[in-house]
């Protein structure tokens, strides 16, 4: 960290130039496309588009197609496999990123290269400095669950490896966390392990081992979050056990773990029987977070679209402290920053920092025709970034520096107000997560709010959905929806279940559902409640597939793609129930 007068002059300095930046927004809008036709203007891509070296908005916009990954696929692959020519890019790519791979069943192979490692830094600064300033951190340790996968080599000879792992094993990533915010509990071997439960286990032990010390607990996720205090109930004595003799449990065979644990853990006798009395005083776990970690000011990392569900669970272990949703971005990149951290996850938004990319909308409102149209070249549909209208919702179009042009993110968000100029997102779906039979168009969020209202019967029984997940079922006539629900307890009764599934099926309030169940176009929904532990062996699916914890969403809509996670769900089925709603 910087001393303190060193760090109120940095945080300032990032504010001011945040605030200067928004307030012509228009205009570092066609400069920064400009930057970027100008740096790839070399890319096959691009000259065979016609682009011909031009960087003027209105040549861009009359050349360049909107397109989905699928259209880029073909060069992307061809970079992949070790083509070093200026394909998308005027530089060639030496990094690939992989998306987590669990919206359509596979990770997406993204370019990466340094520029977006800049933009990741901007962001972080960025948002550091608003959290700072209302959350002021200027000693002490953060207790970071974050988890770095392997890189491998692509064909081509290529590093890939997740987006966040690429973040994090860059030099700028430590340089910029280190000047900015408090060091991580966790030594590099424990961030970089081999094995993730062996990593989180040593996670937990260092911020109890530094426990005076954490000013803060954050993840990339929320789900990771939870997931890490849920796996504290379960080692917590072990943990116990490991600092009272000084000695690491056998579970961590990682040698490279083992080394860097055993230069922090020493016999203390003291520490272990507080933390034993911590732990044994707690009803139900209530406030463990602030019990564990006194000083600690908040918990920070996405809260927001599919990590909502989590939130329940993160404010029982959270207690009083704050919860803070960290910044918006995907895979393909970063798109805005949490710039009023005292927001609740649930009202937060995110300023689009405008020399970051290029950012085009498309009015959600548009009818389906003609957003077919404005994908097959009718652009005038279209709007930039200053020129979206407050209140209204939008499919957000990105233009990067890797080799993204007029990409369709399929993220749908709606804009809820300005900072200076710029538009304040929220996160809203994404627009291919429907679920959907004959007329019904079922979102992701309408998902997520039939689950909170039939989860609301559970909390007499004290019980709570773990996670949950949907699927279409379409090999019976008539199609119906699926909902899979993990349960906290064992005892299931019969009776509650089946009230949930008729709750489950009228909170759908979509008016082609609703009309097709009245008329028998749509069948019955089917809840299916899942043995404990069944989301894990979904989480450890996709974890062998190489993805990282760092970036793992739930999948809320498994499809006929998704074959893999589909038969691990079908296979842990103790209880199935049918809707009678109508």
């Amino acid at each position: 960290m910087l001393d303190k007068t060193e760090d109120i002059k940095t945080f300032e300095r990032v504010i001011d130039e945040f605030e200067s930046m928004t307030r012509d927004a228009r205009r570092v809008q066609e400069e920064t496309l400009g930057r970027i036709l100008e740096v790839n203007s070399e890319a096959e891509y691009l000259r065979s588009l016609g682009i011909d070296g031009r960087t003027d908005l209105d040549g861009f916009r009359a050349r360049v197609p909107l397109v989905t990954h699928t259209d880029l696929e073909p060069y992307i692959q061809r970079i992949v496999d070790g083509d070093t020519s200026p394909i998308l890019t005027g530089q060639p790519i030496t990094t690939i990123s992989l998306s987590s791979g669990t919206t359509q069943g596979r990770p997406k192979f993204v370019p990466f290269n340094d520029e977006l490692v800049d933009s990741t830094m901007q962001i972080y600064k960025t948002s550091f400095a608003y959290r700072n300033r209302e959350y002021p951190i200027t000693s002490g340790k953060a207790l970071q669950f974050i988890y770095s996968s392997k890189q491998f080599k692509t064909k081509g000879g290529l590093a890939a490896g997740t987006a966040t792992t690429n973040v994090f094993r860059s030099s700028q990533y430590k340089s910029t966390m280190n000047a900015m915010q408090s060091p991580c509990c966790s030594p590099d071997e424990v961030i970089f392990g081999p094995d993730f439960h062996q990593s989180l286990y040593c996670h937990l032990l260092c911020g109890v081992i530094f426990w005076e010390e954490v000013q803060y607990v954050s993840s990339t996720f929320a789900h990771s979050l939870v997931h890490a205090f849920r796996t504290f109930e379960l080692v917590w004595e072990e943990l116990c056990n490991d600092i009272r003799y000084g000695v690491l449990t056998s579970r961590i065979t990682a040698p490279s773990i083992r080394d860097a644990m055993s230069k922090l853990l020493k016999p203390n006798e003291e520490l272990a029987d507080l933390i034993h009395a911590k732990c044994s005083s707690l009803s139900n776990w209530y406030g463990l977070i602030p019990e564990l970690f006194p000083n600690a000011k908040y918990l920070y990392g996405i809260m927001t679209g599919s990590m909502e569900p989590y939130l329940k669970k993160l404010r029982h272990y959270a207690g009083n402290l704050p919860l803070l949703s960290a910044d918006y971005g995907s895979s393909e990149g970063w798109i805005g920053a949490n710039v009023n951290p005292r927001l609740s996850p649930e009202l937060a938004s995110f300023a689009v920092l405008p020399n970051i990319g290029y950012f085009e909308f498309i009015p959600v409102k548009e009818s389906p025709q003609v957003s077919e149209k404005v994908h097959a070249g009718g652009i005038s549909r279209l709007v930039g970034l200053t020129e979206v209208e407050d209140g209204e919702e939008y499919e957000i179009i990105v233009t990067n520096f890797a080799g993204l042009y007029r990409y369709r993110l399929g993220d749908v968000v709606k804009v809820v107000g300005f900072h200076n100029a710029t538009p304040k997102l929220q996160f809203i779906c994404r627009s291919n997560l429907l679920l959907t039979v004959n007329i019904d168009k079922n979102t992701e969020k309408d998902l997520q709010l039939s689950v909170e209202t039939a989860s609301k019967l559970l909390s007499d029984e004290k019980l709570e959905v773990v996670d949950f997940t949907s699927h279409v079922d379409l090999t019976t006539d008539p199609g119906h929806y699926v909902i899979f629900w993990e349960l906290s307890g064992q005892d299931i009764d019969d009776e509650l279940m089946r009230d949930c599934c008729n709750c489950l099926d009228r909170s759908f309030i979509d008016a082609g559902y609703v009309s097709s169940r009245k008329v028998g176009a749509i069948g019955a929904l089917e809840l299916r409640v899942l043995r404990r532990g069944a989301f894990q062996k979904v989480l450890d699916h996709y974890l062998g597939l190489g993805s990282a914890v760092s970036q793992y969403k739930t999948p809320r809509c498994v499809t006929p793609n998704n074959s893999a996670v589909l038969q691990i769900l079908c296979g842990e089925v103790v209880k199935t129930y049918f809707s009678t709603a109508f």
